[in-house]
């Protein structure tokens, strides 16, 4: 009997063993696989040393740095145009004319005018020049004299009048005749052939004219900047011009006007940039974005924006855990923020997943 109690006994003994054993086993399988469940995926990239901008931005409308509406100095009705809308000119190239038929007919009118009082002045010299010679010779008096001399400058001033009639004539021959005063782009035609111009006319403004020529070779966008921003920026300036589209494009540019006085309304400065556009890349009348560039720095620790919590903190990725870092920040742009102190180079940051984040919680960085 006592060897039978000692057996079972030992049999007990070793069942127990094996069953703990077994729990301990299984606690320590479930142990790492209930971890497992609370790892956070997260995105991290690594702290880097660059050059770093803090830039300004503000949006306004393309313009055309030259715009002109074509029209003549002198009233008429238009005769021909010579190019369409779209079309490039150069310099000089004649792009309409007035019908010019009634000043032609004055032109000839003036010219004999001008020449009867050629005529006459040659005349009034010659009988001027022989009343001097007479004169010297004391053979004529000084009422003679007077009298010539009167005639001669009658002559000359009417003379001179005709010739004055002429200029005038064919200045207003000149002017109808409409040429471009600089290589540009035909943007609208304002008039047909058989409108009647009169700039003359007191309902006739800018609008009125033939066409209307833009050169935008070269653009200018304005915008309005505030009191504590316009501080900052300077004549001579570089700038650039951001624009939107299928691919988004910077062209350099610089900053041409600064308005000293804020706009009695919006309480807001005006600012003028112009830019080099040779390829006509930028279309007057679109949106676009002014990027001023007010300070940098070279060789600095910087990370993306969306990395940085409350502008006070960032996580990163240690030891396979979430861990907080008070940082000290500087410059920044719409892309990266300066890491003055909290961060060496190296540490990978978390971008991605780490709102709401607590530190110490297990994360899985995914590349």
């Amino acid at each position: 009997m006592k060897k039978t109690a000692h057996l079972l006994t030992i049999v007990g003994l070793f069942l127990a063993s094996m069953l703990w054993t077994a729990c301990g086993s299984r606690k320590s399988q479930e142990k790492p696989a209930a971890e497992s469940l609370n790892v956070i995926p997260v995105q991290a990239v690594p702290v880097v040393r660059q050059k770093v901008s803090e830039r300004l931005a503000y949006t306004g409308t393309l313009e055309a740095w030259r715009k002109i509406n074509i029209t003549p100095e002198t009233g008429g009705k238009v005769a021909k145009i010579y190019v369409e809308e779209g079309q490039r000119v150069q310099k000089g190239q004649l792009l309409a004319e007035l019908d010019t038929e009634s000043l032609s007919f004055q032109l000839q009118q003036a010219e004999a005018a001008l020449a009867v009082a050629d005529a006459n002045k040659k005349n009034a010299t010659r009988n001027k020049e022989r009343m001097d010679r007479l004169l010297a010779e004391k053979a004529v008096s000084d009422a003679q004299v007077e009298q010539v001399k009167l005639g001669y400058e009658a002559a000359k001033a009417q003379f001179e009048q005709a010739q004055a009639a002429v200029n005038l004539v064919r200045h207003a021959l000149d002017v109808s005749i409409m040429k471009a005063p600089w290589n540009g782009i035909v943007a609208s035609k304002n008039a047909e052939v058989g409108d009647v111009i009169n700039p003359m006319m007191g309902n006739f403004s800018p609008q009125s004219g033939v066409l209307t020529l833009v050169d935008y070779s070269r653009i200018k966008i304005t915008v309005e900047v505030s009191q504590s921003d316009v501080v900052r920026i300077r004549k001579g300036q570089p700038a650039v011009v951001r624009i939107s589209g299928a691919e988004t494009k910077d062209i350099p540019g610089t900053v041409a006007v600064v308005n000293s006085t804020a706009d009695p309304l919006a309480r807001k400065f005006r600012v003028e940039v112009q830019a080099d556009n040779p390829d006509l890349v930028l279309r007057p009348g679109t949106f676009g974005s002014v990027l001023f560039e007010v300070q940098s720095r070279d060789n600095v620790l910087v990370v993306p924006q969306k990395a940085v919590l409350d502008n006070t903190h960032v996580f990163i990725v240690e030891n396979g855990r979430a861990a907080r870092r008070d940082v000290t920040l500087g410059l920044r742009n719409t892309l990266v923020i300066e890491v003055i102190a909290g961060l060496k180079e190296g540490d990978e940051v978390i971008v991605e997943g780490n709102y709401g984040l607590i530190a110490g919680t297990p994360v899985e960085v995914k590349r």
